[in-house]
């Protein structure tokens, strides 16, 4: 099998062999994968650090596998809350459903909790062990011009050419919309409000859903002693209102005592989305994580999905640079990751409409369907 030698088609070697664009879990995943295979690679993000607040909040089983396969997983797990239990009410607090998965089969607990900010640390340490992998900081995508031989990324004054590109840059994805390809799907008109608390004022580490048509509303041990609450916000609340500090504490005072006295670490309001990109790849440009798939929060899988891309993409953009294998191969990404991506989106979607209908008569009746 040939192996790309040019990335200009003068004979010059390309700068790198990928440049991953966006240093998020994925693009930090995927870089550690590369690494370890010997891959020169470029991880260009345009903010200047990691994000420091938690945002995904739930690994499962596979992630940490993954992270074991890249040798990081004991610098995970103390970020984490093994076999978290996680209980469905009803409006009158009747339980509804419990998750709580026995054992760890297979190798690995299957519900953890964990500090999302504390293991992208892990992950971008963890690339501290190559000298072929850099990390750029303040680096935001300005073009990206693809011919036969490599690709060409400017970085505002910077120019790097590189064998592949993979954007890893998020559901705004810069790198999906130079790819031209669509992002099919819906958002949902409904808006939650997210606290996240330290100092967790239920002190215990188990996680609720509840189901209450007056205001569906979350309740998340992370790990490290943050808790998550999320409230459904109502059609006639405004963003402005929901975030006003009375308007919190009202709604924490559904849940914890002595609302006023929480630890909020941040609050804000947000949407969720249900889409999926036309494609995963074009040519020498792909992408992974929230750049080709968007879900709702409802089953963990958001995260957990882009960890999955990356361990897919990783050893076969190795393989294909390396010449051990065909560029074909890469095809193979998109046909074995999108079914279960659209698979998660779906469940996603389907258990949020379950869990927070605002119709008291609807919601009596999914309650006793469920039961």
């Amino acid at each position: 099998v040939s192996m790309v030698t040019s990335a200009n088609g003068n004979g010059t070697p390309p700068d790198v062999d990928v440049v991953v664009v966006g240093a998020g879990p994925v693009g930090l995943n995927l870089a550690n994968v590369l690494g370890l295979q010997g891959v020169t690679t470029l991880v260009a993000d345009e903010r200047d650090a990691l994000i420091d607040y938690p945002r995904g909040v739930g690994l499962d089983d596979e992630a940490l596998r993954t992270f074991q396969g890249i040798g990081l997983v004991d610098a995970v797990l103390p970020h984490t809350v093994p076999n978290q239990i996680l209980r469905f009410f009803d409006g009158k607090r009747r339980l509804l459903a419990e998750m709580a998965p026995p054992d760890a089969r297979f190798g690995w607990p299957k519900r953890n909790g964990f500090v999302q900010p504390l293991v992208d640390a892990e992950l971008l340490k963890g690339l501290d062990r190559f000298g072929h992998v850099e990390v750029a900081w303040g680096h935001p995508m300005t073009s990206i011009t693809e011919s036969a031989e490599g690709v060409t990324v400017e970085f505002g004054s910077r120019k790097v050419t590189a064998r592949y590109v993979v954007g890893c840059d998020g559901g705004r994805s810069a790198t999906r919309r130079l790819m031209g390809v669509s992002f099919d799907g819906t958002t949902s008109s409904t808006r939650w409000l997210v606290v996240d608390v330290a100092n967790d004022p239920l002190g215990h580490p188990n996680s609720e859903v509840g189901a209450d048509p007056a205001r569906p509303y979350v309740s998340i041990s992370i790990a490290h002693g943050i808790r998550r609450f999320e409230f459904m916000i109502h059609a006639d609340e405004t963003d402005e209102q929901a975030e006003d500090p009375a308007f919190v504490a009202a709604m924490l005072s559904k849940l914890i005592a002595y609302p006023d006295r929480a630890d909020i670490i941040r609050r804000r309001v947000y949407t969720h989305h249900s889409r999926i990109a036309g494609s995963f790849r074009k040519g020498r440009l792909l992408i992974a994580g929230d750049a080709a798939h968007l879900m709702p929060v409802w089953q963990g899988q958001g995260y957990n999905s882009g960890i999955r891309d990356a361990a897919n993409l990783g050893w076969k953009l190795a393989a294909v640079v390396k010449g051990q294998a065909a560029d074909k191969l890469l095809d193979t990404y998109d046909v074995e990751r999108r079914k279960h991506a659209r698979a998660m989106i779906d469940l996603s979607t389907t258990v949020g409409r379950v869990i927070s209908p605002t119709n008291r008569r609807v919601a009596g009746a999914l309650d006793g369907g469920i039961r």
